[in-house]
């Protein structure tokens, strides 16, 4: 039986949500895997909507269910209502949604808290040792959880010093990875990878991401 696979967004577009290539190329490693999967959300308005074109904020109002229900062409779940039975694995994708929306990573840092639903989903695969990716600026999100859990976890978002430090600071270890390249923790059945914190384009971007899947699917 294929493994079934939750994919956490967290709105639609880089700067205020999900991070699109990311969660597509997400869903394609898995399709092509053979993984059956589904896409959540938490139903909470966007902490803030960015003009993509300016990279401005504007003052507009925006649900992350519904933003990332575009990513999933409408077919996606309350984050609410999601149980880890229901599940063999969980992969978060990044953009700075993960930061804002799931967490309050991108102002408050190490001190970040992380969104109900989301800290009891991932803190119930942890429990239970079901594997969880997290890709591109999610791991400073996952390492939040790992602390408040009183655990430590390897982890990569790349190279950035910044972004490093405070998952440090939380406890856990960084690992300077390429953009092609995962970082895994065996005891926890982690693994992430940096994408478009170095990544230049999809390709690249994708082979980190296909390599993340690939250990997911195996841990489960």
């Amino acid at each position: 039986m294929s493994q079934r696979v939750a994919v956490v967004l967290s709105g639609c577009g880089v700067f205020d949500g999900a991070e699109i290539h990311e969660a597509v190329l997400t869903l394609l490693a898995l399709d092509q895997q053979g993984a059956r999967y589904f896409c959540c959300a938490p139903n909470i308005p966007q902490a803030q909507v960015i003009d993509h074109t300016t990279r401005e904020p504007v003052r507009e109002t925006r649900n992350v269910l519904t933003e990332a229900a575009r990513i999933a062409r409408g077919e996606i779940r309350d984050l609410a209502t999601v149980r880890v039975d229901e599940l063999d694995a969980l992969i978060l994708p990044g953009g700075f949604g993960a930061a804002k929306n799931l967490s309050d990573f991108a102002t408050k840092g190490a001190a970040c808290r992380v969104q109900p639903d989301v800290e009891r989903l991932v803190g119930e695969c942890l429990h239970a040792r079901k594997p969880i990716g997290a890709i591109c600026i999610a791991p400073a999100m996952l390492a939040r959880i790992i602390a408040n859990r009183g655990q430590k976890a390897r982890l990569t978002i790349g190279t950035d010093a910044g972004t490093a430090r405070a998952i440090n600071g939380m406890g856990c270890t960084h690992e300077n990875h390429a953009v092609t390249e995962i970082a895994v923790d065996e005891e926890l059945r982690i693994v992430s990878t940096p994408a478009y914190m170095l990544g230049r384009g999809p390709a690249e971007v994708y082979e980190g991401i296909r390599k993340l899947v690939e250990r997911v699917l195996a841990l489960a």
